[in-house]
């Protein structure tokens, strides 16, 4: 038989939750802490009247079941719930959505002493705590703010993985339709979607910077900046790179690089565990990012001839400011000095990510 939700009020501190089940004339709950769940049970005079009421929280972190209590009062059933770790919870459930019936308890702020005796000390959080209260009142802990970046998240992963998509349909379709004649002219439908689709991804570097989403600074922008300086600098302003075979490859496995990337951060962003799709996202690597190098070696070891004969990008003595600059140069020292390194470093940056993501411990927690 379902039981009905009862009212439940909630604070924290660092160090606790707070929660308040609006129940009467309660005897014998039953209740019960896990690790990241709380369950009650109990029959009492609630919003509903004399019914069983009863609820189940999955909390948006870890608590210590061993440390956390509740105390039965006339009025109502008190619980001090005692965080694994020290620090502000962002909401109380893991899930984005509040229940209707889970409130905010901002008049009341409770220490951990209201527990432990019949007479509430009651603190005003506006006052002990004004800049916080301000805060809880727009986002309700979180919510609001979550909502808006899971929904942003979902739509920006989604566009760039349709995108991407586009991108090698059209590849594969021209490739079984003229085989290798494609080559000449693939770029002309597919050049300008990569270009802005790789305009867009600079922007998860920003969202990094701000706090909005987590991840290492330094291998996203070798990746994504070192593609625009490619795209935008050396290939789409040279025609005659557009209908080499190198570049229709070397596209068609970026691609397929992001076919799984984004898939995979949608799912993260809804909580959805899929293991074959985890396993591709800290796998695929190992064969499509050699490739990718290489091709990408290649690309720029074809555009040096191009670069001496039309002089783009270099600037020669005599000047105004009696500076020099050779592009040619550049691309050379980096193919001979800079390129080798910087692979490594990407190459063990995915290696170390799939160590800790395909652990055996971290499978466990998915299965």
């Amino acid at each position: 038989m379902p039981h009905l939700n009862p009212f439940v009020y909630w604070a924290q501190n660092e160090d606790s939750l707070f929660l308040k089940i609006d129940l009467k004339d309660v005897n014998n709950p039953d209740i019960k802490f896990e690790e990241r769940k709380f369950h009650f049970q109990a029959h009492g005079v609630g919003a509903h009247g004399s019914e069983n009421y009863g609820f189940c929280l999955d909390f948006c972190s870890e608590i210590n079941p061993n440390e956390s209590v509740c105390k039965v009062l006339g009025s109502k059933i008190d619980c001090n719930i005692v965080k694994a770790k020290k620090g502000w919870w962002p909401r109380l459930t893991g899930k984005p959505q509040k229940p209707g019936w889970l409130k905010i308890d901002f008049d009341r702020w409770q220490s951990e002493d209201d527990l432990n005796s019949e007479d509430e000390k009651l603190h005003d959080i506006r006052d002990d705590y004004a800049d916080l209260y301000e805060r809880l009142k727009k986002e309700e802990f979180g919510y609001t703010k979550e909502d808006l970046k899971k929904v942003y998240f979902i739509i920006y992963n989604l566009a760039m993985f349709v995108g991407f998509t586009y991108v090698v349909a059209v590849l594969a379709v021209q490739y079984l339709k003229d085989g290798i004649d494609s080559f000449s002219q693939f770029y002309e439908v597919v050049g300008p979607a990569m270009k802005y689709l790789h305009f867009l991804q600079f922007s998860e570097i920003i969202l990094v910077l701000i706090g909005w989403r987590s991840g290492a600074i330094l291998p996203a922008l070798i990746q994504i900046g070192g593609r625009l300086i490619l795209i935008n600098l050396l290939i789409d302003p040279e025609p005659r790179l557009h209908k080499e075979g190198t570049l229709f490859l070397l596209y068609l496995v970026w691609s397929s690089v992001e076919l799984i990337r984004y898939p995979f951060y949608i799912t993260e962003v809804c909580n959805i565990k899929v293991p074959l799709l985890k396993w591709l996202r800290y796998s695929a690597w190992i064969v499509l990012y050699p490739i990718g190098i290489t091709l990408e070696a290649i690309v720029l070891y074809m555009s040096i001839p191009y670069l001496e004969e039309t002089k783009r990008l270099s600037v020669s003595l005599p000047n105004a400011y009696n500076f020099s600059f050779s592009m040619v140069v550049l691309i050379r020292v980096y193919l001979l000095i800079c390129m080798f390194p910087l692979s490594v470093f990407l190459m063990g940056h995915m290696y170390r990510a799939r160590i800790k993501k395909l652990s055996s411990k971290a499978w466990k927690k998915i299965k």
